[in-house]
């Protein structure tokens, strides 16, 4: 258990806080975004529940917005987006790679995704409510 407590209670924190979740997996509570009223998504905002707390920000380009470039390009344009992250303390924790099948045709892949997770550790619950809510504002699509 954190200091803070299970991560049903971050969640409610969270809430209490004005961040909307979007689903909770384990520890890891994952916060929703909304482009509009009645559409909700995952913001690629992340905190987990461990010791200590974790604030997670997933950045990406999609292989469809540059068909002709290699993967050390998109992965480059990701980087390129991270500068605010990175001068707020966060670092690079992960790359991958997720294509999107098409539901009518599993042999088919739509798109795929160029990701990059970054990471920063948060002493306190209200170090991470900081976080979380910078996170959630900042451009995460190349």
């Amino acid at each position: 258990m954190t200091p803070s407590g299970t991560a049903a209670h971050l969640k409610r924190a969270l809430v209490e806080a004005g961040l909307e979740v979007f689903r909770t997996r384990g520890d890891e509570i994952v916060l929703a975004e909304r482009p509009r009223e009645n559409l909700i998504l995952d913001s690629g905002v992340r905190l987990l529940a461990r010791e200590p707390l974790e604030v997670h920000v997933v950045l990406r380009a999609q292989k469809a917005d540059f068909p002709n470039e290699d993967d050390a390009h998109l992965f480059a344009r990701v980087r390129a987006l991270a500068g605010p992250v990175l001068s707020r303390g966060f670092a690079e924790a992960g790359t991958s790679q997720t294509r999107v099948q098409d539901p009518g045709d599993p042999n088919r892949t739509l798109d795929v995704f160029y990701e990059i997770t970054f990471s920063m550790a948060a002493t306190t619950l209200e170090d991470a409510l900081e976080t979380l809510k910078f996170a959630v504002g900042v451009e995460k699509r190349a």
